[in-house]
């Protein structure tokens, strides 16, 4: 794939040389386009080395192979990061006077820019009128994280890490129509992560989950416009995706008091934790050794099933009747049936709206980046969510989350953006 990368003039920039190497790690050709600001902050050679290509800033390098209209027309994705106001004002304004605005005129790909700036300016008018003009024409603008800006100042507006940034521009590579805004005015909490139950202070029972599907559902919800709540377990050291609020949580009994919390007032609670079915009936409060004192069994107990208490509290009123409940089934088959005919039955038991459903072991869905699975609604319906990223899972749950939500209560007055 033939990638465009356009560097605006923050001090984000040297972030985007993470970004670079990203992409052609991964095989894919790079053409990098600073701006000559960027080139304050990063130098060109460095652009040049981390890309094999030459670079430039103006139109008129190489003349003969009219750069300005033939890297556009040539890219098979563009990405912008960091996009500043200026750089942003420019390309709503339909600006042609550098070579990286020039390419974004006759680019017909997926555009991606990353917004980064000082929190004043992310939520100046002006700003925010030209984010939602760039929208309106199907660019992708991605919500800006919160976090240490330039000096001592904090806020919305700093730069998403370099991975995010790539996850969520393969993913439009992937699906142009994965990011719509069409949750803008939704809130929804999404659970991810395994949880913890612990023996002693040294020992646990926990499974091999990474968090990396429900995090990218969180990430994907938040791009699509939700406030997005993710109550977190233990992952494998993920970065908190940009514009989510986090709650960090140990144990499945943890988890349930955050959930049951964050899950009043909310539109959808999509539940993609591994969360314990047991713990120990008792924890040691020494570690447990071997010898003649060792025990022979660990009592266990059943945790209290966090999916099917959210369906009884909507059933009962203390959380909104309009609210829709998405549960995660991990299985395998075995002689009395395969992963369908144990998911069914979890599907009428647990009650929830819809339930994801992954075939694990052998290197499926457990701590690795791709995902497939099925998609089972309590309608009887039945939809093979396909193989990709989990990303790409993400979107395609999200739709129907959407169609669900838009059938069960209109959607609220969307802020600007």
């Amino acid at each position: 794939m033939h990638v465009v990368v356009g560097v605006g003039g923050g001090i984000a920039a040297y972030k985007s040389c993470s970004l670079i190497r990203s992409f052609t790690e991964s095989g894919h050709r790079v053409r990098v386009i600073p701006t000559e600001s960027a080139l304050e902050f990063v130098g060109r050679a460095t652009f040049e080395a981390l890309s094999g290509q030459p670079v430039h800033t103006g139109v008129f390098a190489d003349v003969p192979e009219v750069p300005h209209v033939r890297l556009g027309q040539e890219a098979d994705l563009v990405v912008v990061a960091p996009a500043t106001a200026d750089l942003m004002a420019r390309i709503a304004g339909g600006r042609a006077d550098d070579l990286l605005t020039a390419t974004l005129l006759t680019a017909r790909c997926p555009v991606v820019l990353a917004p980064a700036m000082h929190t004043e300016m992310w939520e100046h008018p002006a700003t925010v009128a030209n984010v939602a003009t760039l929208r309106s024409r199907g660019t992708h603008v991605i919500e800006p994280a919160s976090g240490r800006l330039t000096g001592h100042d904090t806020g919305s507006g700093r730069l998403p890490e370099p991975d995010e940034i790539v996850a969520l521009a393969m993913l439009v590579s992937e699906r142009a129509d994965a990011l719509p805004r069409d949750l803008e005015g939704r809130h929804v909490l999404v659970s991810a992560g395994g949880t913890r139950e612990p023996l002693d202070p040294v020992r646990f029972l926990g499974n091999r989950s990474s968090g990396k599907q429900g995090y990218a559902l969180a990430r994907v919800a938040a791009q699509r416009g939700a406030q997005v709540t993710l109550v977190a377990g233990y992952t494998s050291d993920l970065d908190a995706p940009a514009a989510v609020d986090v709650v960090n949580v140990k144990t499945a009994a943890d988890m349930q008091v955050a959930v049951r919390k964050h899950a009043v007032g909310v539109d959808a609670v999509v539940m993609a934790a591994a969360v314990a079915d047991f713990r120990p009936e008792s924890i040691a409060g020494s570690k447990i050794k071997k010898g003649a004192n060792e025990p022979s069994s660990i009592p266990l107990i059943r945790n209290d099933d966090i999916l099917a208490g959210l369906v009884a509290a909507r059933r009962d009123g203390d959380i909104e009747s309009s609210t829709v409940i998405v549960g995660f089934a991990a299985e395998t088959g075995d002689a009395d049936g395969d992963v369908l005919t144990y998911a069914r039955a979890k599907l009428r038991r647990k009650g929830c709206d819809l339930l994801v459903v992954n075939a694990v072991g052998d290197g499926k869905a457990f701590e690795v980046d791709h995902n497939d699975g099925w998609l089972l609604g309590a309608d009887g319906s039945e939809a093979a969510l396909g193989e990709g990223s989990k990303a790409l899972l993400a979107s395609r749950v999200l739709d129907s989350v959407v169609q669900m939500l838009d059938t069960r209560s209109p959607r609220p007055t969307s802020n600007p953006r």
